[in-house]
């Protein structure tokens, strides 16, 4: 064929099955050329998988199905069994292997005419056929094991794209192109364990789609005329990642649980050459050794500091994480409180840490950072905070800027992605690079004299003298975003997307400017634009926040912008918390052990022990296996399931024929099996060995030297220039109120009211609203005095 096979991106697959062997049979979007993947099931306990050199036609494709079937007629011939849209891996637990495939997807969106894809529902296919799954024991413990992966639902926020690199940012993309099977090893590819094996076999992903987790959410709106596509996107870390309790803090490999990267991409919807924007934010958990143990009766549980370095050596190492991810400065925006008990022992931990990491550093590798009680500064207007945010975000995109360049599509195939208009190499959707080299991870300072004026290498003119030439105006220099903000609070979900939507907004705002359609780069709270801003965050802080916590986030902040009442935002914020705490006590455990399963931090083997027989850990961070399983794992009665099992009669397992495999396999220690392959030794996916007993006690009791203690008296903190090193705390504190002005229910009571018509600041011109809101939502006036009041809830 004159199209290069090697270059074209699979999207739809026939999964048929033989008695001996499974027959994959994979195809373009237009269906012109057809590729076999032959998986066989005569060694159950292995995985044996040839993919063959052949590149077939359309008109062929009946033949091949006849030639297979003529092959086993002597055993029935070849079935069909199912179409499907992309193997997500294979996965073994005590029996043969089973292969996860996506039956249906649905478009979320679109990057320069690349689709986005979110898995809609999935399959698991046994591969063991009749004959060999009588030969497996433990039927019950297997299947036990399917239960706990089901607990982790595919269908929930996991998206992916054939043929743009979903996983990495725009500017990463577009500066510096990857391609290739190593692209799987990046932190946020979720099923880079699952797909491990068969990435080695055939050293290429056709047959796979790496999946990412988190949210997408894309859409169109008009300013000057002009149509403009908005994307945000936010990809969830896969090392260190499960939930709320049972995964804090930082492991001694730098790794923070709820690792989240926010994109914002911004470019005119139209075909043809334009010009982008993208900007990235990170938020991530405390990066110190902390933990919280689950209580039904503690709404709060105590936070507990574990001294476990003296130099901050982990901390250290996360921010090198993020420095290499992303460039300099890193910019640390630290939002939890200064004047509670729980979370000030962290603060002044931190900031310690932050302190000391800085005297070790060069002054232009300094840490850059500000810790600002918000939710100590929302306690008159909420609102107010969101001046004093959006200050905060201009100051830091000064520092770090934003990505900006103009592209042009490519003209071969639509399954390329656009190039810089600089004379870059393209950026080619080959994701079967033969080549084995490291998967490196651009840096976000790239230097404009790398490349405004690149030259061809063949010796043909430069990209300015091209457009010269062709009477079309020269291209604008590129921008690079060279270093990052990061946000956390406590639990990096609530103030936290507070913080991320006012840098969202200030950033919005240059993006626009850049690519020409607004004149200054400021956009006010009240432009249309930053409410339309302000939902696409609050979806994706609910999105994040039902992820890590189990509820959507606590959104005070953007109630109040939109002028709900306070009864209203408080009985909202109170059953959140009451739907976030059964979450957390009561289903996280087994949501934990399906995550360890899916990412392969825990392994089942024959005659250790089982995952359910090994206790929780909550603050262990000595290097164990995985941080956070259940002594007992109760099933989730839900329909939600992620693996959704296939009803057709299909088995089987073998080995992989390449080499390379071999020399991959996991070795056997302390009953858990370790991958050794090159993904663990380069990319860190945080496996790593047991303690030395036999069953590892994983729920961590910190001994007296272990936790650093602090007094239970009022702790005394005062602010002073020690905040912050990046911006000055008096011009930031005596911001100008921008904000909208409109009353709130949070007014002050009039002096000349009665009792009767003042409910915690409620006048007499909203207390209509207010009683027909109660009566609606059925609540009695007991609890409404409770929630405004905050007294004991029995009256």
């Amino acid at each position: 064929m004159e199209q290069d096979p090697e270059r074209a991106c699979l999207r739809s697959f026939e999964l048929h099955e033989s008695e001996s062997s499974l027959y994959v049979l994979g195809t373009n979007s237009d269906r012109t050329l057809w590729r076999l993947l032959k998986i066989d099931r005569s060694e159950p306990s292995e995985l044996v998988i040839d993919e063959c050199s052949t590149v077939y036609t359309e008109s062929e494709h009946p033949d091949l199905l006849k030639g297979l079937d003529d092959e086993h007629r002597s055993t029935g011939g070849v079935k069909f069994v199912t179409k499907f849209y992309g193997i997500i891996g294979f996965i073994k637990f005590l029996g043969p292997y089973y292969m996860l495939i996506i039956t249906e997807q649905k478009k979320i969106g679109e990057i320069f005419g690349h689709p986005v894809y979110q898995v809609t529902r999935t399959s698991m296919v046994e591969l063991a056929n009749s004959k060999t799954r009588s030969t497996f024991q433990n039927f019950k413990d297997e299947n036990r094991y399917r239960k706990i992966l089901n607990a982790l639902d595919l269908r929930k926020d996991f998206f992916f794209s054939y043929s743009y690199h979903i996983m990495r940012s725009l500017q990463k993309n577009l500066a510096d192109p990857q391609d290739g099977w190593t692209l799987y090893e990046t932190i946020f590819v979720w099923n880079e364990y699952l797909t491990r094996r068969i990435r080695n076999c055939l050293r290429n992903t056709l047959w796979t789609v790496a999946l990412v987790h988190g949210f997408f959410k894309q859409d169109k709106f008009s300013i000057s005329g002009k149509d403009i596509m908005f994307t945000l996107i936010a990809r969830r870390s896969r090392h260190y990642a499960g939930t709320r309790y049972l995964k804090r803090g930082v492991n001694e490999k730098g790794r923070v649980a709820n690792d989240v990267e926010t994109e914002q991409i911004v470019y005119e919807a139209v075909p043809g050459p334009t010009e982008v924007s993208s900007v990235v934010q990170n938020r991530g958990s405390i990066p110190l050794f902390w933990s919280q143990e689950t209580s039904k009766l503690n709404l709060k549980p105590d936070i507990i500091l574990h001294e476990m370095q003296n130099n901050y050596e982990a901390t250290e190492l996360h921010f090198e994480n993020l420095r290499a991810r992303y460039g300099n400065p890193i910019i640390i925006l630290n939002l939890i409180k200064t004047r509670e008990r729980r979370e000030s022992i962290l603060r002044r931990e931190f900031d310690k840490a932050i302190k000391i990491i800085n005297k070790s550093l060069s002054e232009e590798n300094h840490l850059r950072f500000l810790h600002w009680d918000l939710h100590q500064n929302s306690q008159g207007k909420p609102t107010n905070v969101l001046d004093v945010l959006l200050k905060v975000a201009f100051r830091a995109l000064n520092l770090t800027e934003f990505f900006y360049c103009q592209v042009a599509p490519n003209s071969e195939t639509s399954a390329q992605c656009p190039t810089l208009l600089n004379g870059l190499d393209q950026y080619l959707c080959d994701d079967n690079n033969s080549d084995d080299t490291e998967c490196t991870e651009i840096v976000g300072d790239v230097s404009q004299e790398d490349i405004s004026g690149s030259s061809d290498s063949s010796g043909n003119a430069t990209t300015e003298d091209k457009f010269e030439n062709s009477g079309l105006p020269p291209p604008k220099p590129p921008k690079f975003q060279k270093g990052v903000l990061r946000t956390n609070c406590i639990d990096c979900l609530d103030r936290t997307n507070v913080a991320q939507y006012a840098h969202g907004l200030a950033a919005l705002g240059h993006q626009l400017h850049a690519l020409g359609f607004i004149e200054s780069p400021e956009l006010g709270l009240e432009a249309p634009l930053a409410h339309h801003l302000m939902h696409f965050y609050e979806m994706m802080g609910d999105t994040l926040a039902v992820q890590y916590s189990g509820s959507a986030a606590h959104n005070k902040v953007f109630s109040a912008k939109r002028g709900h009442l306070k009864l209203f935002i408080q009985s909202q914020e109170f059953f959140r918390t009451l739907q976030r705490h059964y979450s957390n006590t009561c289903i996280d455990a087994n949501k934990q052990a399906a995550i360890n399963l899916f990412l392969g931090y825990f392994q089942p083997q024959q005659e250790k022990p089982a995952l359910w027989e090994l206790e929780s850990s909550a603050g262990k961070h000595n290097n164990n296996l995985f941080d956070g399983h259940p002594s007992t794992l109760k099933r989730v009665k839900s329909d939600g399931t992620i693996l959704h099992e296939s009803n057709a009669s299909i088995s089987g397992s073998g080995r992989c024929h390449n080499e390379q495999l071999s020399a991959s396999q996991p070795d056997v220690q302390n009953g858990f099996q370790f991958p050794t392959s090159e993904s663990d030794s380069l990319h860190e996916n945080d496996i790593s060995s047991a303690c030395g007993s036999g069953v590892a006690h994983l729920r961590y009791t910190p001994t007296a030297s272990d936790v650093l203690h602090v007094p239970r008296a009022k702790v005394e903190y005062c602010h002073d220039s020690g905040d912050s090193n990046f911006l000055d705390l008096e011009w930031l504190s005596t911001s100008g109120n921008s904000s909208d002005e409109r009353s709130i229910a949070t007014s002050t009571p009039d002096a000349n009211l009665s009792n009767e018509n003042v409910i915690s600041g409620i006048t007499p011109d909203i207390m209509e609203n207010h009683l027909a809101e109660m009566q609606y939502q059925k609540l009695p006036r007991n609890f409404v005095q409770w929630v405004n009041h905050g007294d004991t809830f029995w009256y």
